[in-house]
């Protein structure tokens, strides 16, 4: 580079990346590596190196050349040791393409150089969990802690390593520990919970006295205390806990919702329908508080009522997909196609939108249009577990074996934590021990055949 400079050659950055890159598929990887260190930093301004130097990292990956985004994301790290932010992008780069024991040594120099990025601690005792490490995530916990004195995200985690290892006197130990010395709204209800799902109602209960007192603006406390008191049958004092809760916090739309649930199971349609109406009027334009008042018309069989409510909630939500979606299955069929383009044109990249229409060639019998559509679905939202359990169900009837390992492997990869059908299977305190792999066929087989 030296002698070209000398000849008065102009160093073209790309050209030598793309060389670079080269070195790396003939398997020279020293080479490979040589070259970045040499050419990255060639004609970039000095302000501008951090984002630059991610971006090329970002297109070696892309051009499947790993050796040489971990040398451009070393390069960077021995300019940049205290950017969180770029330990991070390189943490998550070894988790894709990198080994387990890759990852965890990157890991122990990220926290080395940026000890106060709790997500970084958490990552590397994440890892050492999953190889099934139980004391080694321990230990670096600790030593999170001691970086960490009063972080809530790092007692949280203490607290799951032990009882998902099924510690729960140590998860509970730890709990106390953490209201002692950060009391957080969060760690109430984690204590509420784990009593809970415990079978420990008396405790859950004494718990959740004291959290209301400290956070009574904190919905899912008052969320919790009414689900306790259903569960017990005790619907009249789990009405007043959702009244306290809703006076206290009127945007928390789940609390609306679960008192509107408990009218509507109590026979109490027009107390039900009140509350939606009452939810509304606080809470302008939320689809899901439409959603549920169409669904009560329609459960009560009340079909013209919900659809002067649908087409009254489209009116103020244009572009909700969770309405368009069930629109298109609240036509007669042979109207669905046109509600279903309609919805497409609306919001064409809404999973809701793409699973009704999944679900809708899965109705006309189209096995590969249904396919593809479902994977269309998982792929603009890998977090949406409605959408994996249904393409799950797909394949159950429709697929071979190798198609439905293929569907579970991924969606244990992309872990999901949304969607309705998947929040009440997951949510569920019966199911709070069950991982991904054994939650998808429990809300797969929990849903309708769409017709």
């Amino acid at each position: 580079l030296n002698s070209l400079r000398a000849n008065m050659v102009e160093i073209n950055r790309e050209h030598w990346i793309k060389d670079a890159e080269d070195c790396e598929k003939s398997g020279s990887i020293f080479t490979c590596q040589a070259i970045i260190r040499a050419v990255i930093g060639i004609n970039v301004e000095e302000e501008d190196r951090k984002h630059s130097w991610m971006d090329d990292a970002d297109s070696c990956a892309a051009h499947q050349a790993y050796e040489c985004a971990r040398a451009i994301y070393a390069h960077a790290l021995s300019h940049f040791p205290s950017k969180k932010s770029i330990w991070l992008r390189a943490a998550y780069f070894e988790k894709n393409h990198g080994t387990r024991e890759s990852l965890e040594a990157l890991l122990q120099r990220a926290v080395a150089h940026c000890p106060k990025a709790e997500v970084l601690w958490l990552m590397g005792a994440k890892s050492k969990w999953l190889a099934g490490d139980v004391p080694a995530a321990r230990s670096i916990l600790a030593l999170a802690f001691q970086a960490n004195p009063n972080s809530e995200e790092i007692w949280l985690a203490a607290v799951k390593l032990e009882s998902e290892n099924n510690e729960f006197e140590r998860a509970r130990r730890l709990l106390q520990k953490a209201r002692a010395s950060a009391p957080t709204a969060r760690v109430f209800m984690k204590s509420v919970k784990l009593e809970w799902c415990l079978g420990e109602i008396r405790n859950a209960e004494i718990l959740l006295e004291e959290a209301v007192k400290h956070y009574p603006d904190f919905a899912k406390l008052w969320m919790m205390k009414g689900q306790i008191e259903e569960e017990a049958g005790k619907k009249d004092s789990a009405r007043e806990a959702y009244n306290q809760g809703l006076k206290k916090c009127p945007q928390a739309i789940p609390l609306w919702l679960l008192h509107s649930r408990l009218e509507e199971s109590s026979g109490q349609l027009t107390r039900a329908r009140s509350i939606l109406e009452k939810a509304r009027l606080k809470n302008p334009q939320t689809d899901i508080l439409w959603l549920e008042a169409v669904r009560i018309e329609m459960s009560a069989g009340l079909k013209n009522i919900a659809n002067t409510l649908m087409a009254k909630a489209l009116q103020e939500c244009p572009n909700s997909g969770i309405l368009w979606a069930e629109a298109i299955f609240m036509e007669a069929r042979p109207q669905r196609k046109t509600k279903c383009v309609d919805a497409l044109k609306k919001c064409e990249h809404n999973a809701h939108v793409l699973l009704a229409a999944s679900k809708l060639f899965w109705c006309e019998r189209k096995i590969s249009k249904a396919r593809d559509w479902f994977n269309r679905t998982v792929k603009i939202d890998p977090d949406f577990g409605d959408a994996w359990a249904y393409f799950y169900k797909f394949e159950l009837t429709h697929g071979e074996e190798k198609h439905q390992t293929d569907i579970k492997q991924r969606c244990i990869a992309a872990e999901p934590h949304h969607g309705e059908q998947w929040c009440r299977v997951s949510k569920d305190i019966r199911n709070w021990r069950l991982k991904t792999e054994e939650l998808l066929p429990l809300v797969a087989r929990s849903l309708p055949v769409p017709t």
